[in-house]
């Protein structure tokens, strides 16, 4: 009964490819914890493939069934904001491989190697209430009781508390080294047969092409989602009072960012919490003069973030009419 239920999955063709790709990935990820962290290995990967729930089945049978990593979690007891200093000390540990794993409640499952300042920095902020794991292991070797004393005072650290790192953590091989990720080339178009004129006025390049506008590279942390997320940004509420007027126009703003970029996601918070209804909380007299509402966005290629920032600020101040015109269901072209 048991071994029908585990390969119920393999019944289907669509499943059954599937757990081949989850086999190969996962194979492919094993041999390179030989002689790296995995947080590095997917950081150079970069696939697309490895969500949330993919990466999870990676961390228990790679790193606990197979490495035998000692692992310590707890649900944060305050939200930390800066990392960069414990990446720091992790670096230090030379005694010991370290992961981290943190369940960020808007992009999943993250992973990073916490000796490296930027995969931490990855995570953002570490939230109040949400679940951190930390793995400690040898890469291969068979573990012993440091791994787990690692895990535990990593664990703390992450808290916030003060400890006392054994001589046992810092000495060993387990040295912290940059890792980049491999740069990808695109194949050029193929030569047409013959180029269309030019529009008249057109400015050319010196080739009498015509100039192509740049976009600005976005950079990728080495988290396992392929989605990524701005800081907070706060919009100070200029109106007397945060009414329904000013709801309607951020929603219709949120609403005409979305329709533009569809694949990113804006998060609205409110005294450090996540709103997920702007009606519930922003009611009549609740949100005053001069109070900070924070927005972040988050997914691949994240633009506009700027303008998203004054479309709401204006929306939160006495000029919030003018994102009330034209007929209720429709969508804005502001972006």
């Amino acid at each position: 009964m048991a071994d029908t239920v585990n390969l119920e999955v393999l019944s289907t063709r669509a499943g059954f490819n599937s757990a081949v790709r989850h086999i190969k990935k996962t194979m492919e990820i094993a041999a390179g914890l030989e002689r790296s962290n995995l947080g590095d290995v997917v950081f150079v990967m970069d696939d697309n493939e490895l969500t949330n729930n993919r990466i999870s089945l990676i961390l228990r049978m790679l790193l606990v069934d197979k490495l035998g990593y000692k692992t310590a979690s707890t649900n944060l007891s305050e939200t930390v904001e800066d990392l960069s200093a414990l990446a720091k000390e992790f670096a230090k540990w030379k005694g010991v491989d370290l992961i981290a794993a943190y369940h960020h409640p808007e992009l999943g499952l993250l992973i990073a190697n916490p000796k490296s300042e930027e995969d931490l920095a990855g995570f953002g902020q570490l939230r109040k209430r949400e679940l951190l794991v930390v793995y400690a292991g040898l890469l291969g070797k068979e573990t012993n009781e440091n791994c787990q004393k690692a895990a535990c005072l990593a664990l703390n650290l992450f808290e916030g508390e003060k400890v006392t790192v054994p001589s046992a953590l810092t000495q060993g091989k387990f040295v912290y080294k940059k890792v980049f990720k491999p740069q990808k080339i695109e194949a050029k178009p193929a030569a047409k047969a013959k180029s269309a004129k030019p529009k008249a006025g057109a400015k050319k390049t010196a080739s009498g092409a015509a100039p192509v506008k740049k976009v600005a590279a976005v950079t990728i942390t080495s988290s396992a989602s392929s989605s990524k997320m701005t800081p907070r940004y706060a919009v100070v509420v200029q109106n007397e009072l945060f009414h329904n007027g000013n709801v309607e126009a951020w929603k219709r703003i949120v609403a005409s960012y979305k329709a533009k970029h569809p694949n990113l996601e804006v998060y609205i918070y409110y005294e450090g919490e996540r709103i997920l209804d702007i009606n519930s909380l922003f009611k009549w007299g609740k949100v005053k003069h001069g109070t900070a509402i924070e927005f972040a966005v988050a997914g691949d290629q994240i633009q506009d973030v700027a303008k998203l920032q004054r479309y709401l600020y204006q929306g939160a101040s006495q000029m919030f009419e003018a994102f009330l015109h034209g007929p209720v269901n429709s969508v804005l072209k502001l972006f």
